[in-house]
């Protein structure tokens, strides 16, 4: 490996694993916006056969019990009455994609500060100039000199 290779180049966003969450999160989130429509209905005809199911299992535990039994086609209801709102919305999952991508942003602009703030040579270690640890003069454990 040849010296100039060792030392740090500039900062590149590409290395970090925050862009990376940020990026998939960004994504994650255009792809929520695009498909909530679809998700709406399809929701809707999942959460409507539990209801159905739901009810069914209800009306098994009737029978069961000797209790007389229940029209299931009379007791219908719109599935808008029983349940106004979606069992599973899509606002959650959107919300924790946002939050993921809000801390991968955060984390990625705190990689990319420290970074911009450190010596470019990389020599994080050495003391600035002048600044040698000597003993002050006068000091008799202070080298002989020749």
């Amino acid at each position: 490996m040849q010296p100039e290779q060792l030392l740090p180049g500039p900062f590149r966003p590409t290395d970090s694993p925050w862009f990376w969450g940020c990026a998939f999160g960004l994504m994650a989130l255009v792809g929520m916006a695009l498909i909530a429509p679809k998700f709406a209905v399809r929701q809707r005809q999942i959460e409507g056969r539990f209801l159905g199911r739901q009810q069914a299992a209800i009306e098994r535990s009737r029978r069961a019990a000797g209790m007389p039994a229940i029209d299931l086609a009379e007791e219908a209801r719109d599935r808008e009455v029983v349940a106004p709102g979606r069992i599973v919305p899509l606002w959650t999952l959107a919300t924790a994609a946002g939050l993921a991508t809000l801390a991968s942003a955060a984390m990625l602009r705190r990689e990319w500060l420290a970074a911009s703030r450190s010596p470019p040579d990389g020599d994080e270690c050495s003391p600035p100039d002048g600044d040698e640890r000597r003993p002050p003069d006068g000091d008799e454990r202070s080298p002989p000199t020749d």
